[in-house]
């Protein structure tokens, strides 16, 4: 993991500027995130508090997050007890990836309450603990740890808080002297070669151990089973500087692998480590990151970090280089994950339509051959005189055939000729009437097909918001049901929020990424003499330059915009038709998006990414 004791220790330090500052705000946008906003002490801002099993992190954060309506029992139960309250300190346990946030506040009688938040950063184990500072009693967890999941220890209210296992490790910041250093690291190669047996809780946390090879223990490999706080990024930092100090240009193969070359590699290890961990004791932080290619892998820690080759940029704090590294990458998760179920949801009701569609096309093939049953229900009537019942065929001349050969009629045994005839005069009379019935309904199924491929594509680029949005339309279009309990309060809808982007010569250009967005930008928030954009027979965003005056370049960057939003973005030469907002017309009963339009002109256009990443974007409502 990227976020180890060293970076934890480093974001510590950076927040014990937020003692004495009040939390005057407590949201849960989801289920492993908090954000406490807080203000006083000459700090204000908006602290992240993340226990997301694959990103968990702790940093100060400019993001905006959409809140739930309702706010979850955890947040609700932060708000009573930390609301308002002071925070008095901010620690790291040990050099672990555990942070306790002390906070005082006055209760209900205004007697004085003193609460600890117990953030830990431990992967799929991470968590947020409430508990009182004083008896340590858990008040509650944002996930809960039950006797059936752990024997080691139980995170439920009315439960005493237990603190995860120690890994036995020393706090590299302790070491003061190459000796010391070497017998840690020859310590820790006997125990890999003889390792202890197991307990439960080292089951639990995942930390069991394996024998090693003696002839393969490698010098990181070392290090990061001896200290705590140390990840392998580290470790390789630290055996790379070794080696570039010992000889100019040289390489990791100056430290051997093996348990009998111990000595010989902590005597080269021993000066950049001993200067890594000078550096962090006086906490004096480099927080950078660094992109390698062409992977474009990207790495951050609190150091330079030499051995990596690629981009390097270096911020000022260290929340600023975790925001940079997770960006919105658990939003993204979080994306792909209700996208996937709403994807495959659509994906049934397309192929369903499709077959629906081949059953409709059958019929309609079956249809256009009523003419030839009317036929045969006149020639049928012409032979009654030599049809017997029981008869299963009759033969005759075919006199609506111009060489007029002789055929075999079909017949029911079991009916008279007389409704034999009758028989064929219903079939004729049933498809005749289907003809109308049937091209109707394809003409549906087919406009509903072309309905699901908009919200396949829509799906593409949608966010968090996005994804509600679509969700509460399918319920609308009766595709799903709503979740919202029976007897509850409808919610008002809001108004969608719109991406705007800024064309080079300074005009707005909005942008709807789902069909709810695109009848509010084109049918509510567009001036009939805007120009209106949209991707030609293709599903895809409607697109609309606000004004009138406005040159061919944002003219062009609009048609991109409307190909990169479309089915089409991979494509080149894409049709765009525009046209002003008077000739676009919402057919009453239509589907959400659709329109009709008129007096366009269409100009092909080719996506470029670079370009539209150039153009300044931001969310208005």
């Amino acid at each position: 993991m990227a976020l180890d004791g060293i970076v934890t220790r480093a974001i510590t330090h950076e927040l014990e500027a937020c003692v004495g500052a009040r939390i005057y705000k407590i949201h849960q946008p989801g289920p492993h995130d908090l954000v406490i906003q807080i203000r006083g002490g000459g700090v204000q801002g908006k602290l992240l508090i993340s226990a997301n099993p694959t990103y968990p992190r702790m940093h100060l954060t400019e993001q905006s997050f959409i809140n739930p309506l309702e706010a979850p029992m955890f947040c609700m139960l932060l708000r009573k007890h930390c609301e308002g309250a002071v925070i008095e300190a901010v620690r790291q346990v040990g050099n672990e990836r555990i942070i306790h946030l002390d906070v005082r506040q006055r209760d209900e009688l205004g007697d004085m309450s003193f609460k600890r938040i117990i953030i830990e950063l431990m992967g799929k184990h991470s968590n947020i603990i409430l508990v009182d500072a004083a008896t340590e009693m858990i008040h509650d967890g944002i996930h809960h740890v039950t006797p059936m999941i752990s024997s080691y220890r139980v995170i439920m209210p009315g439960t005493t808080y237990v603190a995860p296992p120690e890994q036995g490790k020393d706090d590299p910041l302790a070491i003061e002297d190459e000796a010391t250093f070497t017998v840690a690291l020859k310590q820790t190669a006997d125990a890999l070669i003889n390792p202890p047996i197991p307990d439960e809780d080292s089951i639990h946390f995942g930390t069991v151990p394996r024998a090693a090879d003696p002839a393969s223990i490698a010098p990181g490999q070392l290090l990061v089973a001896a200290f705590s706080g140390l990840s392998p990024l580290l470790a390789k930092e630290i055996a790379h500087r070794s080696a570039a100090s010992a000889a100019s240009g040289a390489d990791d193969s100056q430290l051997l692998n093996g348990a009998d070359h111990i000595e010989s590699n902590a005597a080269r290890m021993w000066p950049a480590f001993r200067d890594m961990m000078e550096q962090f004791r006086s906490n004096r932080y480099e927080p950078q990151l660094v992109t390698t290619s062409p992977s474009g892998k990207a790495s951050f820690s609190v150091t330079a970090l030499t051995h990596l080759a690629g981009d390097v940029t270096t911020f000022e704090t260290v929340s600023q280089c975790l925001e940079a590294f997770y960006g919105d990458k658990a939003e993204r998760d979080i994306v792909k994950q209700r996208v996937s179920d709403l994807i495959k949801f659509l994906q049934n009701e397309r192929n369903k339509n499709a077959k629906k569609l081949d059953k409709l096309e059958e019929t309609l093939q079956e249809a256009e051959g009523a003419d030839k049953l009317r036929s045969l229900g006149e020639l049928v009537t012409m032979n009654l005189h030599a049809i017997q019942r029981g008869d299963d065929v009759v033969e005759t001349i075919d006199y609506y055939d111009d060489e007029q050969p002789i055929i075999q009629i079909p017949l029911d045994p079991q009916l008279t000729p007389s409704q034999n005839a009758q028989r064929y005069f219903k079939k004729y009379t049933k498809f005749r009437n289907s003809l109308t019935i049937v091209a109707e309904q394809m003409e549906r199924t087919t406009e509903e097909m072309t309905y699901l491929e908009s919200l396949l594509q829509q799906l593409e680029s949608a966010s968090l918001s996005d994804i509600d949005e679509i969700r509460d339309e399918l319920v609308e279009q009766g595709y799903m049901r709503s979740r919202e309990k029976r007897g509850a309060k409808k919610r008002k809808p809001k108004q969608p929020a719109l991406l705007c982007y800024t064309s080079s010569e300074g005009i707005p250009i909005f942008v709807g990424k789902n069909n709810t967005q695109n009848d509010f930008l084109t049918n509510k928030a567009s001036a009939p003499n805007d120009t209106w954009l949209h991707t030609k027979d293709i599903p895809g965003s409607h697109v609309v330059i606000r004004g009138t005056t406005f040159g061919d370049e944002t003219l062009e960057e609009a048609a991109m915009l409307a190909a990169h939003y479309s089915q089409a973005k991979s494509s080149s030469l894409v049709p765009v038709d525009y046209t002003l907002i008077r000739h676009v017309k919402k057919p009453s009963g239509a589907k959400p998006g659709y329109v009709i339009y008129d007096n366009q002109k269409t100009l092909f256009i080719t996506p470029d990414e670079q370009r539209i990443k150039g153009l300044p974007s931001v969310i208005k409502q």
